[in-house]
């Protein structure tokens, strides 16, 4: 995979917060702070995987990045551009270069359009071709996502889970894009296909250049696609480093209990294996506890992991980790 040393995204202190309301007419007074002031950078061609529990922020953050999410505060700057205050019409030219892949490929797709019209959409929306153009275009990417060109008159429900996401997959490539989001990309689908899938996103991804914020629950998976990891906990990044450098050296009390319950394939390594078995359950992002996130369920919590929330500092070698017990 080709990369660059330049920062095609980068995210600075970014915050999403949901309004909550007590009831129907009830004015809100108070928010569910789904995420809660992260910074990363992603550079051109590279890969950022983005793990953590269900309900950490994940996706939210990155619809967010894409303001499908308003952000309520902080900055999306996309090749040094600022995003975050855009109109929607000063947001359109940067739609073309940012894109999705959503996690369901049932819902995610219209039932009533064919799959021509599915991946022709976007290319109407930013009238990029039209007429026979456009019939080509569509034929073309059809055949680049591993389907055939008698499926371009067929409708969703005629498919797989497999074959749905390939025809996400090609309708987010109509427009040429620079930035994907991969939202969960393989979490509907079967095991057997999701290797199929994977190796296909990076196939595209060393064929166009192109760069992802890949977000999964499956940490084998990410390691394998990605460059760098980034490990949220309760809206917040607790640690983000190289993917060698986390796998083999995390550092973050929640890093070291997410990877040890990863499956080992050798049953004399798994036997010899140590699983870290948290206590409690993740606070509610609607009354978050006070200082680090994490401090309610920590067996190396201090006074001050109650005190004070902690920042990433960068521990070495680009490894950054928010937590006060780690020097």
């Amino acid at each position: 995979m080709t990369q660059t040393t330049e920062n095609l995204i980068e995210v600075k202190h970014l915050k999403k917060y949901f309004d909550v309301k007590k009831g129907l007419f009830s004015r809100s007074d108070r928010q569910l702070k789904a995420v809660d002031d992260i910074s990363f950078s992603i550079k051109k061609g590279e890969t950022l995987g983005l793990v953590g529990e269900s309900g950490c922020g994940k996706t939210t953050a990155g619809r967010t990045l894409l303001r499908l999410y308003e952000p309520t505060s902080g900055q999306i700057l996309f090749q040094g551009a600022p995003l975050e205050n855009l109109k929607h019409s000063e947001l359109l030219p940067y739609r073309k270069k940012m894109q999705m892949i959503f996690q369901d490929p049932y819902a995610s797709l219209d039932p009533r359009m064919t799959v021509g019209e599915i991946i022709g959409d976007p290319l109407d929306v930013h009238r990029i071709c039209k007429g026979k153009d456009r019939s080509d275009r569509i034929r073309e990417l059809v055949e680049l996502v591993g389907l055939k060109r008698d499926h371009i008159n067929r409708y969703p429900h005629e498919f797989s889970g497999g074959q749905r996401q390939r025809i996400g997959i090609a309708r987010a490539l109509a427009v040429e894009p620079e930035f994907i989001v991969c939202d969960e990309p393989i979490s509907a689908l079967d095991v057997s296909i999701q290797a199929q899938v994977v190796n296909m996103l990076e196939d595209l991804q060393e064929r166009f250049g192109l760069t992802y914020l890949f977000i999964s629950h499956d940490l084998s998976m990410v390691r394998h696609i990605s460059h760098k990891v980034g490990v949220m906990y309760l809206g917040s990044l607790v640690e983000i480093a190289d993917a060698h450098e986390l796998y083999t050296n995390m550092q973050h009390p929640y890093t070291k209990a997410l990877l040890s319950a990863v499956p080992i394939p050798d049953p004399d390594l798994a036997e010899k294996s140590k699983r870290i078995h948290l206590q409690g359950d993740v606070p509610s992002p609607l009354d978050p506890p006070p200082g680090c996130a994490f401090q309610t369920r920590c067996a190396y919590a201090v006074a001050a992991c109650r005190e004070a929330k902690p920042a990433l500092k960068d521990v070495g070698n680009g490894h950054q980790v928010a937590c006060h017990i780690v020097s």
